[in-house]
């Protein structure tokens, strides 16, 4: 994609109508009132008239206008603290902006050449579909040969990614295992000792290199993870899930959960030495007790246990974790028995999140006293664990703790399920199916929550992994926006990429394949559902290109009260869509992305 192209020249040369109303306005509440107009208009001619326009048009022109008129307003302006019409009149008049990038222009083109019904951005598969002359039972044979023939390039894509279950895949994991158990001086049987692996928890650069080949920017990156003291770790299972090779195609996403970039160790650092609150998602306004979090009605969090086996690098807790099994993680029993009978304090909570930390991460005996206290509680009819453990650590589900875990299970009464956070296909593996069939041969569902990061935001990727996670026996149930943190940056991909993959990727598999939610995680209120385009608006494209959201809280229909919105700014579509192309991947598969808001 050449971005150099977006810039005012172009704007002027693709729109120059919009530059004459901008040059004509007399003022900036004249020109906004116009280009409100303008979107008004075209939108009812495209309606009105709509046996000159494609289905798919009509739909873009109304999704465009709706978001220009957003715009315009004096609101949507105040709030984003930032005017797109001043910007275009600026453009318009030749008056010099350079605060406006390529990926502002890029944006902004797009948004009025999809209201005049005149965008690009075909998704790549859709001259597959078309409509049949036939009629019954031939239309019907001529729908199925085009999905054959949809499915076949589907399943190119699907191909693409690596899945850990492969034959080669599995062979490599145990030359890989091999590899790993030399350099420590342990026996296979050690290998499948949970507490061993806990253990020999990996820190170093050094230690890890003489197992896994290191560039030098991940060297840097976990030496200076460790100098500053940022929570940092690897099990050996895992690390035996990376390859030992300088390609870094198969796994990519796998090293990015846990290898920290140079500039998330930067900002991180900066962000403390300044002082800074790094609770993004506020939950300190929504603990009323000490180990609890509430947002919703009838079901919290309790979080005994804070410490994990290994560390996500864009985990949302890591301002409260210290380090991976950090001495002096668990809860004291006065704390949590403070914390359970608070719980019971309140019959309205039903439901109770286990999670921290990683709860499985404690002994069996801890683990089984607090699962105790907690089934006590008359009111809960669910307890869930949320744990890692599965693809960090899938020798931990022994005989004795799943035995542990059904104890409180009792149908009719309460459920027990488990709750887990695998990112990648890749990442799927034997010993992680082995642990979920365990799991549920004791009537233990487990679900599967995705960040959805620019590591797993490939064409089908995240379908593919779905499809990998409901073979394995883990249910889809959300899918996380990685959450606008400044030192997690590169990992975040567009509101509109996650929108695209919901509605273009995940919706050609079957519906048991696709049971998660697409949810954006606001601070301080709780998930704010994406399908549903109700609950935010786009108010402005900014300079840099991103666009700021407002997200209306989940409780907008429930309260009387005026209640608070929370602004975001998301990160530039062309600026990932040229991260895209930087690893093999062509812009214009994904240029249907413009038109998702």
């Amino acid at each position: 994609m050449d971005n150099a192209k977006f810039n005012p020249d172009y704007f002027r040369t693709k729109l120059p109508e919009i530059c004459t109303i901008a040059r004509q306005a007399k003022s900036i509440d004249e020109l906004r009132s116009s280009l409100a107009r303008l979107a008004h208009d075209m939108m009812f001619e495209t309606f009105d008239e709509y046996d000159a326009f494609s289905a798919g048009s009509i739909m873009r022109v109304r999704d465009c206008a709706k978001v220009l008129v957003r715009m315009m307003t004096r609101r949507s302006e105040d709030k984003a603290k930032f005017s797109v019409a001043r910007a275009i009149m600026d453009i318009a008049r030749d008056v010099p902006r350079p605060d406006l990038t390529p990926a502002f222009f890029a944006d902004l083109i797009y948004l009025f050449l999809g209201l005049q019904g005149r965008g690009p951005g075909k998704a790549f598969y859709e001259h597959h579909l078309i409509p049949s002359p036939l009629k019954d039972r031939e239309a019907a044979r001529e729908r199925s040969r085009q999905l054959d023939q949809l499915y076949a390039e589907v399943r190119q894509r699907l191909d693409k990614s690596m899945s850990g279950l492969a034959p080669e895949s599995v062979r490599r994991r145990a030359e890989r295992r091999e590899k790993i158990l030399s350099v420590l001086g342990a026996s296979e049987e050690k290998w499948y000792d949970w507490k061993w692996q806990i253990g020999n928890i990996l820190r170093d650069a050094g230690k890890i290199g003489k197992m896994l080949t290191l560039s030098k920017e991940e060297k840097q990156a976990i030496a200076g993870a460790r100098k500053h003291k940022l929570p940092f770790g690897i099990t050996p299972f895992y690390l035996s899930l990376m390859d030992d090779d300088s390609t870094r195609e198969r796994d990519r996403a796998i090293r990015a959960q846990v290898i920290p970039p140079g500039s998330y160790v930067t900002k991180t650092v900066a962000a403390k030495y300044r002082g800074e609150c790094m609770d993004f998602m506020l939950e300190s306004e929504t603990s009323p007790i000490d180990l609890v979090t509430r947002r919703y009605p009838s079901i919290c969090i309790f979080k005994p246990f804070n410490t994990c086996p290994q560390i996500c690098v864009y985990c949302q807790r890591n301002w409260e974790i210290d380090d991976a099994m950090q001495p002096g993680a668990m809860a004291t029993d006065e704390a949590i028995q403070a914390a359970v009978d608070w719980i019971r304090d309140h019959p309205a909570i039903h439901e109770v999140l286990i999670t921290g930390g990683d709860p499985l991460a404690m002994g069996n005996r801890k683990l089984d006293r607090i699962l105790g206290l907690v089934a006590a509680i008359p009111s809960v009819e669910r307890i869930r664990i949320g744990t890692r453990t599965p693809v960090t650590l899938p020798m931990r589900f022994t005989d004795e703790l799943v035995s542990i875990l059904a104890k409180y299970r009792e149908p009719g009464k309460r459920q027990v399920s488990v709750v887990t956070h695998i990112q990648h296909p890749y990442e799927v593996n034997p010993d992680t199916a082995a642990a979920v069939e365990r799991l549920r041969s004791r009537g233990i569902p487990v679900y599967n929550q995705l960040v959805y990061t620019f590591f797993v935001s490939r064409r089908f990727e995240a379908a593919y992994l779905r499809r990998l996670l409901t073979l394995i026996g883990i249910d889809p149930y959300y899918t996380f926006n990685a959450k606008g943190k400044d030192e997690t940056e590169s990992y975040r991909v567009p509101i509109a990429r996650l929108l695209q993959e919901q509605r273009e990727e995940s919706r050609l598999l079957p519906g048991l394949s696709r049971t998660d939610e697409a949810v954006y995680n606001v601070p301080g209120m709780g998930k704010n559902y994406l399908k549903a385009s109700s609950l935010r608006d786009l108010i402005s494209i900014l300079p840099d290109g991103s666009r700021s959201y407002e997200f209306h809280p989940w409780e907008k229909n429930i309260s009387t009260d005026a209640m608070k919105t929370y602004v975001c700014r998301d990160v530039p579509i062309l600026g990932y869509l040229s991260r895209l192309e930087a690893i093999g991947e062509k812009a214009e598969d994904y240029e249907t992305i413009w038109y998702y808001f």
